[in-house]
């Protein structure tokens, strides 16, 4: 995952981008911005709110998704589908690791991984396909070790 430092230059630069393009840095946008700086994976708009006003600040979800919809726009967050019918989001940060994402179908956690073979089977099968590749998404669905290991109750 990114290291500290690289989150931070990115956190400069999503606000200095937001700035240059004529858009304020405060509220919303900034608090989306700091949150997201400190995260190594993906939430959903409502797990931002809510991380949000934990800190104290007051911010509205509306908002939120606003401010990610900018952010998303201006190519600074990646808006990821995992299939559950809602959005998450994580920021692009400039250097930083790719990575994938492992969800438990009982709990819902999500588990980002990285896989250099994986990357580069993904490279391969472009050369084999003859297709330029921009970008890719991959999504493992299971059982984490906890869920695993508690069998479901039968209710």
């Amino acid at each position: 995952m990114a290291s500290a430092r690289k989150r931070e230059e990115w956190s400069e630069l999503a606000l200095g981008v937001l700035g240059e393009a004529g858009h304020r840095a405060g509220g919303a946008r900034q608090a989306v911005v700091q949150l997201l700086a400190g995260e190594d994976c993906c939430l959903s708009a409502q797990e931002i709110a809510e991380g949000i006003r934990s800190g104290g600040d007051r911010v509205g979800t509306a908002s939120v998704y606003r401010a990610l919809d900018l952010l998303h726009r201006t190519g600074l967050v990646q808006r990821v589908e995992l299939g559950d019918g809602g959005a998450r989001y994580e920021a692009l940060v400039p250097g930083g690791d790719h990575h994938h994402h492992v969800i438990c179908d009982r709990c819902g956690r999500i588990t980002p991984f990285e896989d250099p073979a994986l990357e580069r089977a993904i490279e391969r099968l472009a050369g084999r396909l003859r297709h330029r590749v921009s970008g890719h998404d991959v999504v493992v669905r299971g059982l984490c070790p906890g869920c695993a290991r508690t069998p479901r109750s039968r209710s």
